[in-house]
């Protein structure tokens, strides 16, 4: 009888230790990754400020091409939302929308996740003029992880993880625009 009292006491403690430890690891991340392409601030910024164009360069639009994926308002404006659902469980189901436009600077999103988990997650694009013909091209993404599931911010590299993303969409982007 003591063994089990035990055992179940030692569990009960380890279970304690685990979320007072959740509750203190932090619940949010930041990802950011940027490439020079040789274009102008303008012509770069005219491209990636129509959410449509995400479809030709971004990796995670890329990855089924029979993903259904439906348009809400003028792209290129605030309020614009870009649907997409697919069948491949690492793409699953979502939208995004365009939450602010700061003129051949900055554009933000937010992005909805419906499936296979449910979440919200900030990104943007900047644009940053190099020389006349050169632009940095920055995409940042920010999200946090409820508690306890924070907790697996431990074990996972999101730098890693969603940068590779990241750094490929901006790769594709680059040659896109650089033909």
């Amino acid at each position: 009888m003591n063994l089990i009292l035990y055992t179940l006491l030692g569990i009960l403690g380890l279970l304690i230790l685990v979320l007072i430890i959740a509750a203190i690891v932090k619940k949010e991340y930041a990802v950011v990754s940027e490439i020079n392409i040789s274009k102008t601030k303008q012509e770069v910024f005219d491209y990636l400020k129509l959410l449509k164009n995400q479809d030709n360069f971004s990796k995670w639009a890329l990855m089924d091409p029979n993903m259904k994926k439906e348009y809400l308002g003028t792209d290129g404006t605030i309020g614009f939302v870009s649907t997409w659902e697919s069948n491949q469980k690492n793409v699953g189901k979502g939208e995004q929308e365009i939450k602010k436009i700061r003129l051949s600077e900055r554009i933000d999103f937010e992005i909805r996740f419906i499936k296979p988990f449910a979440g919200v997650a900030s990104a943007y694009m900047t644009t940053e003029p190099i020389s006349a013909n050169e632009t940095k091209v920055k995409w940042g993404f920010d999200s946090k992880m409820k508690y306890p599931m924070n907790l697996m911010l431990l074990f996972m590299n999101m730098e890693k993880m969603i940068g590779n993303d990241l750094s490929t969409g901006l790769s594709n982007l680059k040659s896109i625009l650089e033909k």
